[in-house]
């Protein structure tokens, strides 16, 4: 397990039997913050039904960058895993354009990159995902968006950046989370022994249908070209 991984467990664990008590300060110390949803969400629900990024359906090639695993648990605050729910990530290529109609930074597209993927958790709330190392993005550090969508709630939505990254303090999404939250939000990128894969992370989602929402970083948008 991660270090950040192990500190996102352990808040969680910590915290739960202070929640009654002195429920937004466990809440802050345990709780995965929520960010924007930027504005390259797909635009329609994409052909692509699986979770592996990399590979492009009807293409024999990968895609370019440092393969990478992501996968972790969805819980919720008392560390309980959250079985069956809908898990999307989505992000830009190695080139840092993403496959959306409205980015327009005359970046070259990389046709073996899917963009997006999607799974569902299993019964330990445990979710994986075949991506991409992220890149920087025009007036953004490296991340990856996330959603995770409850039933009767609305879907849940934060970024995931890389831990150690030094653009991560030029960021100004990353840097309005408050610093005591920021290490929720990063996942640490290391060298595996795989035949596919160069790296793995881990990041755990940590939900809470009252009070996920509380620590939103940045109202959500569609429209502002440099949030993605």
């Amino acid at each position: 397990m991660s270090p950040h991984a192990r500190l996102r467990r352990q808040l969680v664990l910590g915290s739960s039997a202070l929640l009654l008590a002195t429920p937004i300060t466990a809440a802050q110390r345990a709780l995965t913050p929520s960010q924007m949803l930027g504005p390259f969400y797909p635009v329609t629900p994409p052909l692509h039904k699986d979770n592996d990024l990399t590979q492009v359906e009807g293409r024999s090639g990968r895609a370019a960058g440092q393969v990478a695993d992501l996968s972790g648990r969805v819980l919720d605050i008392n560390g309980r895993p959250l079985a069956g729910l809908r898990v999307e990530i989505w992000q830009c290529d190695a080139n840092g354009r993403y496959r959306h109609p409205r980015d327009r930074g005359g970046l070259d597209e990389d046709p073996n990159f899917q963009g997006f993927g999607h799974t569902v958790t299993d019964a330990e709330g445990r979710y994986r995902f075949r991506t991409i190392r992220p890149v920087p993005y025009p007036g953004r550090t490296p991340h990856i968006h996330a959603a995770v969508f409850q039933e009767a709630d609305r879907p849940f939505v934060t970024q995931i950046y890389v831990a150690g990254e030094p653009l991560n303090e030029r960021d100004g999404l990353f840097m309005r989370v408050p610093e005591a939250l920021r290490p929720l939000l990063l996942a640490d990128f290391v060298a595996v022994d795989d035949p596919v894969a160069e790296l793995a992370a881990e990041f755990d989602f940590v939900l809470s249908p009252v009070l996920a929402g509380l620590f939103e970083a940045h109202p959500e948008a569609h429209g502002e070209a440099h949030s993605a």
